[in-house]
C-alpha cells in the first residue's frame, strides 16, 4: 500500500486543467497548456505530495455543460502523459467510473499505467452519475451501484498476478484469455469513492480506501466510526486508507480576493487547521490552492511543500 494508514498526514492533489468544472476551475485553466500540466505534475513530484489525481467523463450532456463544462481529459492518457515526466509522485484516478467500460478493457488501460510508471497507480473508482453518459455508451446507469461492486471484484483478479486471469460473476465472466504486461505492483490499491450510504459500505467491504466527496469535516468523524464499523463487520482486517478534501487553501496573505471559504494565513496556521483531520481519522488529505497562473499555483504548492507540510506530523 503506497500510503500508509498511519504516521504523518500524506498529502495529494486533483491535478487542475484536466478538468475545469465550473465549481472549483480558475479562470486561467481554459487557456492553459499541455506545458502547464507537466509544470504543475513536476512540482508535485519534486515536493512532498504523495499523489496527482485525474478525473473520468466520457461525454457531458448539454443540460449539466454550463456547471461541469465538458473539459474532461481521459485519465489514463493524462496520468500515461505524466508519468512519463516524473518519478516519484503517485497516479490516482479520482475516480475511474468503472461502469462505463467492461473490467478487462479498465485493467488492460491502468495494467498499462501501473507497468510503465513502475508501480505508481492508485486505482479510485466511483459508481458516476450522469446517465447520459452511461446511455450512451450502452452501460447500466440504474444498476450501476451493483456493476461497481462486480467491477471491483472482478478487477481485484484482472489487475492480479495471473497472464490468465479468471472471474465469473452475475454480470462478467473471463477465463482463457492472456493480458500483459502485468502490473508492476502485486496488488494495485482500490481506493472507494463517494459518500453515500451504499459508497461508504462498498469501501468498507472492498476498498483499501476511502475517498469521501464533499464531505463536511464536521460529518467525517460519523462517517469513519462507519466506515471501520462495516469493515469490522464483513471481517476484513486489512487497513484502510481515509481520506478527506479540504477545502481550497492559500498559504500566507493573499492581495486578491479568495473567496471567504479560502482557508488563508500563516503556515503554523493552516497545519494547525489540517491536524485536525489526521485527529479524527484521517490519514491523508487532497489540498486545492486558490491562484491566479500557473506560476502562483506552482509557488503555492512549493510554499504548502516547505512551511506547512513540516508541521502536519502529530
Amino acid at each position: 500500500m503506497p500510503i500508509p494508514p498511519g504516521g504523518p498526514l500524506s498529502y495529494g492533489m486533483q491535478l487542475p486543467v484536466q478538468s475545469q468544472s465550473a465549481i472549483y476551475a480558475e479562470p486561467w485553466e481554459a487557456a492553459a497548456t499541455p506545458a502547464d500540466l507537466v509544470r504543475i505534475a513536476r512540482a508535485a513530484d519534486r515536493g512532498g505530495f504523495a499523489y496527482i489525481a485525474g478525473c473520468d467523463h466520457v461525454a457531458i450532456p448539454r443540460r449539466l455543460a454550463a456547471g461541469m463544462s465538458t473539459i474532461w481529459y481521459d485519465p489514463v492518457a493524462t496520468l500515461s502523459f505524466l508519468a512519463g515526466v516524473t518519478e516519484r509522485v503517485l497516479l490516482m484516478s479520482h475516480v475511474a467510473v468503472v461502469g462505463l467500460r467492461h473490467p478487462l478493457i479498465t485493467a488492460k488501460q491502468y495494467a498499462t499505467l501501473d507497468h510503465l510508471s513502475g508501480g505508481r497507480l492508485i486505482l479510485g473508482v466511483g459508481a458516476g452519475h450522469v446517465r447520459e453518459e452511461f446511455e450512451a455508451v450502452g452501460a447500466d446507469f440504474d444498476g450501476r451501484g451493483g456493476v461497481l461492486d462486480e467491477s471491483i471484484d472482478a478487477l481485484r483478479v484482472a489487475l492480479g498476478p495471473e497472464e490468465y486471469p479468471e472471474f465469473a460473476g452475475e454480470r462478467f465472466a473471463f477465463s482463457g484469455l492472456g493480458q500483459l504486461p502485468r502490473p508492476a505492483q502485486e496488488r494495485v490499491p482500490v481506493w472507494v469513492g463517494g459518500s453515500s450510504p451504499a459508497a461508504v459500505r462498498r469501501a468498507a467491504v472492498r476498498g483499501d480506501g476511502w475517498l469521501p466527496q464533499g464531505d463536511p469535516r464536521d460529518r467525517l468523524p460519523a462517517q469513519i466510526a462507519r466506515l471501520h464499523a462495516l469493515r469490522e463487520e464483513a471481517g476484513v482486517q486489512a487497513p484502510i486508507v481515509v481520506g478527506a478534501i479540504t477545502g481550497p487553501l492559500y498559504v500566507g496573505e493573499p492581495g486578491w480576493s479568495v473567496g471567504r471559504r479560502t482557508l488563508t494565513g500563516k503556515p503554523e496556521a493552516l497545519a494547525e487547521s489540517l491536524r485536525e483531520y489526521a485527529a479524527i481519522g484521517v490519514h491523508q488529505i487532497q489540498v486545492r490552492f486558490r491562484s491566479r497562473n500557473v506560476d502562483e499555483l506552482t509557488d503555492q504548492m512549493a510554499a504548502f511543500d516547505a512551511d506547512v507540510a513540516p508541521h502536519l506530523g502529530t
